[in-house]
């Protein structure tokens, strides 16, 4: 079920009314409605996987408890290797089956020998990459002895499939979401409103923005051999704006979401296009994954505890990992084998050359965006089909002749691309005001409310209620 369908504007006030005006005050009752709610919710895309989300979040469950009562360290860690197995297990199969066979037949025939794979046609569960990431912060979190399992499966249960966030994030922690579900939750108008404002300004992000550039980002991606330098530019620039408007727009929307049932969740996005330098971007980007890899992988690989060098393979490791999570194509990973790259001269800078970076406006104007302009480049490898292409759109920029124009190729494509840029610009302009404020989100005033709202019921994308970008990862 999508956040920007009929059917789910029909969804949430009928799970609202019963939440408060039926089951008030009654906990259980509410946990209830919320797993069914979140079972229907996800079992709307394809109810064969609902047996997937129930195995994963039974097996942490029992696993949790038998990890945190197991005295013998052998045992303990026997019981977290069972839950890293069969979790990354279902994830690599349904993800990356099809991406490591035909990546090992692509090797035998640069050796000259010829090797036939078999690819299955696998159906990958939406957003298994992120409740799989969840549980596990779980068992390892007990196994750690940072968290004490608990016994109440139905909140487990509630916890692992919450609807809001289930299938695009934030990726929660256990620690943070799941005592939400164990007191009585008392509605809270302020809450509720600024839950609803950020729906709406979640929408205008994904609606508006995403939606809109997606169209010109199509066209130029799929014709791009035949664009002039200015199109293949237009279609990078909206490609970034896509993809934050899309990803962003949905965690403002899940998060707006889960407060009108009384509910918080993690800020996953801090203006990242306002950022300084590619550390300042990750810093403010999926906020809740690189969190997770840091706590779960660069950590454990030992951080910056043995030395600059160490440091420095550990963060690109994790650079590269995170690339790999975000998709069965090299693409993702030279995405982010480019990040990691980017970082360490930054790296160098502060950390050998003990070196601050420059605080003068200019010098902060130039930074962010010399830092956007990279990014931007670096988006044409995530969204292109290959890294041929990705090459070729660049070299392209740079080189080519071709006089193509896909955004003036008609009035429908120009007013498309002028209601995007138009809401690029108001997206920049807000979001500038809360940086200098030093807030970290969008705080809608009744009539700045108003007009997002007109601008999404006259240029909001309804027709084709677009999924959302990172249901495929």
């Amino acid at each position: 079920m999508l956040f920007n369908s009929i059917e789910f504007a029909l969804f949430l006030p009928l799970v609202f009314f019963l939440f408060w005006f039926v089951l008030k005050g009654n906990r259980k009752g509410q946990n209830i409605l919320l797993l069914i709610a979140s079972y229907i919710f996800y079992g709307w895309w394809d109810w064969r996987f609902l047996g997937l989300i129930v195995f994963s979040s039974l097996l942490d469950y029992v696993l949790g408890i038998q990890i945190h009562k197991e005295q013998l360290a052998r045992k303990r860690k026997m019981y977290l290797l069972l839950s890293l197995l069969v979790n990354l297990g279902f994830l690599g199969f349904f993800k990356y089956f099809n991406f490591f066979t035909e990546s090992f037949a692509e090797a035998f025939t640069l050796f000259g020998q010829s090797f036939e794979a078999s690819r299955l046609n696998i159906i990958l569960p939406v957003g298994i990459s992120f409740y799989t990431f969840q549980t596990l912060s779980y068992t390892i979190d007990i196994y750690r002895k940072q968290l004490t399992p608990t016994k109440d499966a139905l909140s487990f249960f509630s916890f692992v499939s919450f609807f809001p966030q289930l299938v695009a994030g934030p990726i929660e922690r256990a620690a943070h979401l799941l005592p939400q579900f164990y007191v009585p939750r008392k509605f809270k108008y302020s809450v509720a409103t600024s839950g609803v404002k950020l729906i709406i300004w979640g929408l205008f992000k994904k609606m508006v923005i995403a939606d809109n550039a997606a169209v010109i980002v199509d066209g130029v991606f799929a014709d791009y051999g035949g664009q002039s330098s200015v199109s293949l530019i237009v279609g990078m620039v909206f490609f970034a704006f896509q993809i934050y408007g899309d990803f962003s727009g949905y965690s403002d929307i899940a998060i707006g979401t889960a407060r009108l049932f009384g509910f918080d969740l993690m800020t996953n996005f801090k203006f990242p296009y306002l950022s300084k330098n590619v550390s300042d971007f990750w810093k403010r980007w999926h906020i809740s994954l690189s969190t997770w890899f840091r706590d779960y992988l660069y950590i454990p690989l030992g951080g910056s505890k043995q030395g600059e060098v160490a440091a420095l393979r550990n963060i690109f490791i994790v650079f590269v990992v995170s690339g790999f999570w975000h998709g069965a194509n090299w693409t993702f990973i030279i995405w982010g084998v480019i990040h990691g790259l980017l970082y360490v001269p930054l790296f160098i800078q502060t950390k050998f050359l003990k070196k601050e970076v420059s605080k003068a406006r200019w010098r902060v104007f130039l930074n962010t965006l010399l830092t956007f302009t990279i990014v931007c480049f670096a988006w044409v490898f995530f969204r292109a089909d290959s890294v041929n292409d990705a090459v070729n759109y660049i070299a392209n920029i740079f080189g080519t002749t071709a006089t193509g124009n896909f955004f003036m190729q008609s009035k429908k494509y120009l007013l498309i691309s002028l209601i995007a840029i138009i809401g690029i610009l108001i997206l920049l302009f807000t979001e500038i005001i809360f940086e200098r404020k030093k807030h970290i989100e969008i705080q809608l005033s009744p009539r700045y409310l108003v007009m997002i709202s007109l601008l999404i019921l006259f240029f909001g994308a309804f027709k084709n209620q677009a999924s959302f970008i990172y249901f495929q990862f």
